[in-house]
């Protein structure tokens, strides 16, 4: 899918609608979610455009730093991997941040992902349920993030909630989101005994059909690299529009700190 620029500010706008933070607030061409909890996307700095000079400037990255350390936060970073970050990347790596958990965005179409399977036994909600919810807390999965994804997701005010239950118990979980002409497919969950049995094409396929309702034909979701789910949204339509790697704090006393607190607008 050919990518237009207005399309990744969209895409990161959507993105927050999806796991809305407590705050956001705007940053020389950035926009930044200030949560305390773990879910990375809702806690982190990400760059409105792949384009603008000013954007990959390396002087946003101190006032990026100064925002979050008013809110008593240590700033992340979402950074694209384009040549045109570097800055970008020298200025964090000389201030003590460090890449992490590299992290693929993929677009695709919501008629791809319907004709994936049948989304029979699927069923969607306005609002998670304590079925939903228990999902992300179950065997398998760290309590203490699920419970931050839980509470961040449940937050969305354009999604709908998808599960397959057996026997009364839910056992696979998904959310979709409608915003700024995209929808997205977050908190894709199966238990790990109930995986390989096409459940999570089922909520793909789900989630696809609600898109097509809502008028919207272009999805987008981020998975991290090394996840085997890929292969799954590669067969829905999936193809990858970019990379990006999560740069966070790695020393007790950035070497830039001094500099925040001087500077913080």
């Amino acid at each position: 899918m050919s990518l237009a620029a207005e399309d990744v500010e969209a895409i990161e706008r959507a993105t927050l609608d999806a796991v809305p933070p407590q705050a956001m607030a705007t940053v020389g061409g950035w926009l930044l979610g200030l949560d305390h909890g773990t879910v990375g996307r809702a806690h982190s700095a990400v760059p409105l455009s792949h384009e603008t000079a000013d954007v990959a400037d390396a002087s946003v990255v101190r006032a990026i730093m100064a925002r979050y350390a008013r809110e008593g936060l240590s700033a992340v970073f979402r950074v694209p991997a384009r040549a045109a970050f570097d800055p970008v990347r020298a200025e964090l790596a000389r201030c003590g941040w460090v890449a992490g958990k590299p992290t693929r965005t993929f677009t695709g179409t919501a008629d791809a992902m319907r004709r994936l399977g049948s989304h029979a036994g699927v069923e969607l909600m306005a609002q998670p349920d304590d079925g939903w919810r228990a999902v992300f807390l179950g065997e398998g999965f760290d309590p203490v993030d699920g419970a931050s994804r839980v509470q961040i997701l449940g937050r969305a005010r354009h999604a709908v909630f998808a599960c397959v239950r057996e026997n009364g118990r839910t056992v696979a979980a998904g959310m979709g989101s409608y915003s700024q002409g995209w929808a997205s497919v977050h908190g894709m969950r199966t238990l790990a005994s109930h995986r390989g049995r096409g459940m999570a094409g089922g909520i793909l396929a789900a989630l696809a059909g609600e898109a097509g309702a809502r008028g919207i034909e272009r999805v987008f979701l981020q998975v991290e690299a090394g996840n085997p789910a890929q292969a799954l949204y590669r067969r829905a339509g999936f193809e990858e529009a970019w990379d990006y790697a999560y740069w966070s704090v790695a020393v007790a006393e950035p070497l830039c700190a001094p500099s925040w607190q001087a500077s913080a607008p």
